[in-house]
């Protein structure tokens, strides 16, 4: 993986409902209080790659679990390529939420278990990691038939090589039932095709499965306040070797 050369890409891991895309809000705000330059982002972007991946929220069975990684690697190629390795050269701090690691996680998770999909001229529908066809999304990338979907998150991780590895990733861990519940009931929102309960299950213990120098683990059980204060404690000794600041008014 390529390695930031002057900025900081620091990244916002874990399964739906752990509260990872309002932690990452607190520590820009806290940041930009110290006066470093934040660029705050995420994945999928809204690029016309991410657009496709959006799409998929509410039905996942228009096309393959290959098709469907292949649609978050060129998203987050463009991503690399437009915002993030210009940002880092920069020297900013950038936060996203959701790298590759989710990507390894989420569709790493279809690896095991499959994803059912309806065969096109078949009333059957089948495990689509046994799929033996395309079907490409019209103005979408072209890709070539998934005959056996079972990349490891270990392999999909390695299909990542082509992006910065974060200098951290915060990996935000909660059960999926009580994530589940802040869903439906906090935030009032309807699961999407990437949040039902036995899916969140295999996707957390592939999470606590990583083992990356750089993943840094936070329970998000806790307040918001609480957890912010864990935030900023593994943060802060990133901040040491950067430039100092401007002195802000």
């Amino acid at each position: 993986m390529k390695r930031s050369k002057k900025g900081l890409l620091i990244v916002f891991e874990g399964i739906d409902g752990t509260g990872k895309s309002t932690q990452m809000s607190l520590l820009a705000t806290a940041l930009r209080q110290q006066g470093f330059e934040v660029l705050e982002t995420r994945e999928p972007t809204m690029g016309r790659f991410g657009q496709q991946i959006r799409a998929l929220y509410n039905n996942r069975n228009g096309v393959t679990p290959e098709q469907e990684l292949e649609l978050f690697l060129a998203d987050r190629r463009e991503h690399v390529h437009n915002l993030l390795m210009p940002a880092l050269m920069e020297g900013k701090i950038v936060l996203c939420d959701r790298y590759f690691l989710s990507t390894a996680a989420y569709q790493g998770c279809l690896g095991d278990t499959g994803r059912s999909s309806t065969i096109p001229g078949s009333s059957d529908t089948q495990p689509s990691l046994a799929f033996g066809h395309s079907s490409t999304i019209p103005g979408s990338i072209d890709t070539q038939p998934c005959l056996a979907y079972r990349y490891t998150p270990e392999e999909i991780i390695e299909k990542n090589s082509f992006a910065p590895a974060p200098d951290l990733a915060l990996l935000f861990y909660l059960s999926p039932q009580i994530g589940i519940q802040r869903i439906t009931t906090g935030r009032g929102d309807i699961l999407n095709d990437f949040e039902h309960e036995a899916a969140l299950v295999r996707v957390a213990e592939i999470f606590d499965s990583l083992n990356l120098p750089y993943i840094h683990r936070i329970d998000a059980s806790g307040s918001i306040e609480s957890v912010s204060q864990s935030v900023l404690k593994a943060v802060r000794p990133l901040l040491l070797p950067l430039d100092r600041p401007k002195e802000t008014s």
